[in-house]
């Protein structure tokens, strides 16, 4: 079990230095990528997606909590910043099939993601509250519901327009000087946030709190026997990693350029766990790696159709099978090192 000293680091400085190495070759190779020839949209895509799966190993990898909802922040995230792009106006329920309309000038691109975040939050803290008192598939299923609770709530809601969803958001200039509708600029936009996200979470978990946090992971007894109130860790946990998963569901709208109800469908939180666990659960880098294959599957394999979902499957299998911690986790086992 981890030390619940709060001067205790949770890495020794000779491993954190080599993880800040590996990061800066990843952000160095993911740099190059508009000068390859690698097709921007894709690699673009999977970082959503990576900084989506991050957020949620910080969860299930570092607290030990198996969220099946994690959609619901995403597609969230992704409705209220495509809706303050777009269409701008705030609308909210107050009797049963009537809305209340407030019309708002159509935003920036920060204030949209800003808008998206801080939705997730509340979220995060209304749902983490009602849940996070419970333990193990009770919370799972707890989140589950929650999760298809706001899915049918979408469905019916006038302002995401059903299964249609908001189409053709407009990328729009962020900060007022940067052109997101240049491809090159938006990638590097959807890079920094990444990076920055990712540093956020590394720090996270190499600080007092993430030390604490695998500790009520490792024996949630012991942590409450010397005082932790690991209701309330967990519960920061929680809407760190559902606050982090809204800034991917606001970053994916510039990508993808619509929100659709795809993104806040169970099998959404679904791929969220397989990418997870195909990465390396409890790895730092792990989920990353585990975004860009699933992401590269769902795009190369496209020509199969519904078989995708079968070769995905497939590969699962073969992955638990033969890298039962995962891609990264095997290969940070038999080098003898954390990543």
């Amino acid at each position: 079990m981890s030390a619940l000293t709060d001067d205790t680091l949770p890495a020794s400085p000779r491993a954190v230095r080599d993880e800040m190495i590996v990061f800066v070759v990843m952000a160095a190779l993911l740099a190059i990528v508009p000068a390859t020839g690698i097709y921007p949209f894709f690699v673009m895509q999977a970082l959503c997606f990576a900084l989506l799966a991050c957020a949620f190993n910080l969860l299930i990898g570092f607290g030990g909590l198996l969220s099946f909802g994690h959609a619901m922040f995403l597609g969230t995230a992704g409705y209220v910043t495509a809706h303050l792009l777009k269409v701008g106006q705030i609308s909210f329920p107050y009797w049963a099939g009537h809305w209340v309309v407030i019309p708002l000038p159509p935003l920036s691109p920060e204030l949209g993601i800003i808008g998206g975040v801080l939705v997730s939050a509340l979220l995060a803290l209304v749902t983490g509250y009602v849940s996070i008192r419970r333990q193990g598939i009770y919370f799972s299923m707890i989140t589950l519901a929650l999760s298809q609770l706001l899915y049918f709530i979408y469905l019916q809601a006038p302002f995401t327009h059903g299964e249609d969803g908001i189409q053709g958001i407009p990328q729009g200039m962020l900060f007022g000087f940067i052109d997101l509708s240049k491809p090159t600029i938006l990638y590097y936009v959807v890079l920094a946030v990444f990076l920055a996200g990712f540093l956020l979470i590394f720090r996270t978990i190499n600080s007092p709190f993430g030390e604490v946090l695998k500790s009520i992971r490792e024996n949630e007894p012991r942590a409450i026997s010397l005082g932790y109130k690991t209701d309330q860790y967990k519960l920061l946990a929680y809407i760190a990693s559902g606050t982090l998963a809204g800034l991917a569901g606001s970053l994916k709208v510039f990508v993808a350029q619509n929100a659709s109800l795809t993104d806040v469908h169970w099998t959404m939180s679904g791929e969220i766990v397989l990418m997870t666990l195909v990465g390396g659960l409890g790895t730092i880098f792990g989920p990353i790696v585990g975004a860009f294959i699933i992401i590269a599957m769902q795009q190369y394999l496209a020509g199969f159709g519904q078989w995708v979902t079968v070769i995905q499957g497939v590969i699962f299998v073969g992955c638990v099978l033969a890298f039962r911690r995962g891609i990264v986790g095997e290969v940070a086992n038999r080098v003898g090192h954390s990543l």
